[in-house]
């Protein structure tokens, strides 16, 4: 079964063809980072515009590198839940029109639930059940994800999401757009004991997260917290010791808590997906405690890390199978899904 998937959620125009959920044909993304590098961070109608220029061409590109045409298409999934509400409407058009001129079904994805799918592609078993954690620009949720489509979310952000909290510590030490891989580069040369920043655990076995009062030490180690005499400027090696500080303080909170997802769902597997699980510290920290732990990893390569429809057509492929396919009526919704009432 061939499924085209479209996703334009934030600031990443994607197509992508995968073959019965695992097999990826063709993946393609158009990066908008140098549009927003400018003003350091998304800007969501430079976003929309930008996706309206390149959707079009990212299929055409997609259905090419697959070796494929449109009548060879057994369906076509989009990502059109949650994100920027006018970008999530692009790709969910383009979705539409390719389902309505080629008589395709159209499913509806979830773009969280498709970043956990993404450490499933390309492997011949999938990882479910498993505790899964996505991270990201806007997001870090962590899930029970008892299949490839059911998960049952078990906490999320209360302010900054994980990237979110990289962005803005990139931009206090005036290290440029997007923060995450910046971050990860300049906190190879620091010492991550350095500064002993706060860790947000919040009440005891909560699985929520906090990353605002982390950025606001940041700033205050950085900059002080008196505007009216502010520190002087940090070394090149001061820098790096802050950003290996904070690096560590957010993968200790990341670790923990997807540790304590595991142990609590009673599963012995863990999945991360999201732009930060691309992070090289949190990769290795999670290597370490989960073979600690005797718990099976499960990291997507990458280049599924980031905003990709190879993992929304994977996914789409496993709603298309259990029935959930929906119709022209599909809705973009920016909001994620909230915990269910214990």
């Amino acid at each position: 079964m061939i499924v085209l998937g479209l996703e334009s959620s934030c600031d990443e125009t994607a197509a992508a063809v995968v073959r019965d959920g695992n097999e990826v044909l063709s993946n393609v993304i158009a990066s908008q980072d140098k549009l927003h590098r400018p003003y350091g961070g998304v800007v969501p109608e430079i976003a929309c515009r930008a996706h309206l220029a390149a959707v079009l061409p990212a299929v055409q590109r997609a259905l090419a590198d697959a070796g494929v045409a449109a009548r060879d298409l057994d369906a076509v999934a989009v990502a059109h839940r949650p994100g920027l509400v006018g970008a999530l409407l692009i790709a969910l058009t383009g979705a539409k029109t390719v389902s309505w001129l080629y008589d395709l079904p159209l499913i509806g994805v979830n773009h969280l639930h498709a970043h956990v799918y993404a450490a499933a592609l390309g492997r011949a078993a999938p990882p479910f059940p498993c505790a899964s954690l996505v991270a990201s620009g806007g997001h870090t949720s962590l899930y029970l994800s008892r299949s490839a489509w059911e998960h049952d979310l078990l906490g999320a952000t209360l302010d900054d999401a994980a990237g979110e909290a990289f962005d803005k510590v990139a931009s206090i030490l005036n290290l440029g757009y997007p923060g995450g891989p910046v971050i990860d580069r300049v906190a190879r040369s620091g010492n991550p004991k350095a500064i002993r920043f706060p860790r947000a655990f919040l009440q005891q076995l909560s699985l929520d997260f906090s990353f605002s009062g982390l950025k606001t030490a940041v700033l205050y180690h950085c900059r002080g917290q008196d505007e009216g005499n502010p520190r002087e400027p940090l070394s090149d090696s001061e820098i790096a010791d802050v950003a290996a500080s904070f690096q560590e303080a957010v993968v200790d909170v990341l670790v923990a808590k997807l540790l304590r997802a595991a142990h609590r769902g009673g599963v012995r597997t863990v999945a991360v997906g999201g732009g930060v699980a691309a992070n090289s510290r949190l990769r290795e920290r999670l290597t370490e405690d989960a073979r600690r732990n005797a718990l099976e990893l499960v990291l997507p390569p990458t280049k599924y890390c980031v905003d990709n429809a190879a993992m929304v057509a994977g996914i789409g492929y496993h709603l298309y199978k259990a029935g959930r396919v929906s119709d022209l009526t599909l809705d973009a919704d920016p909001k994620a899904e909230r915990r269910r009432p214990a």
